[in-house]
């Protein structure tokens, strides 16, 4: 009576290991989208409205000299127009724009016209909170 002989059951873990090393991998993956881009250390303008702003997608650092920084890469004005043509959406494409206190206007509006260039239409300007200087 063989047929009927009652077999001890088991707990097969190997589809559990693979399930946790799965969702370990979606949690780190999922935690590097969340670090926010560092930039460049830089003296920001001060302005007395500025607002905190949601973290946007892309924040372009605008050097003294005029070297344009996105994410550490460093680009030219037509890369920066190609980076965010290419985004997928120019349109929803939210870009935050640091500049030193020290760097020339033109350089500024040189990362503004590339923006505009490729569509964004969503552009901040980032600025430290306190009295503007006069």
């Amino acid at each position: 009576m063989r047929y009927f002989e009652r077999r001890k059951a088991r707990i097969e873990i190997i589809p559990m290991i693979d399930v946790m090393l799965f969702l370990l991998v979606f949690f780190i993956i999922l935690t590097m989208r969340m670090i926010p881009d560092a930039g460049v250390s830089m003296q920001l303008p001060n302005a007395s409205q500025a607002q905190q702003l949601p973290h946007p997608k892309f924040v372009v650092n605008v050097l003294p000299d005029g070297t344009i920084k996105v994410k550490g890469k460093v680009l030219t004005p037509d890369g920066l127009t190609a980076l965010f043509a290419n985004d997928g959406a120019p349109d929803k494409t939210e870009v935050t724009i640091a500049a030193d206190k020290t760097t020339a206007f033109q350089h500024f509006m040189t990362v503004i016209n590339s923006a505009k260039k490729a569509g964004v239409t969503d552009i901040g300007i980032a600025a430290q909170p306190g009295a503007a200087s006069q």
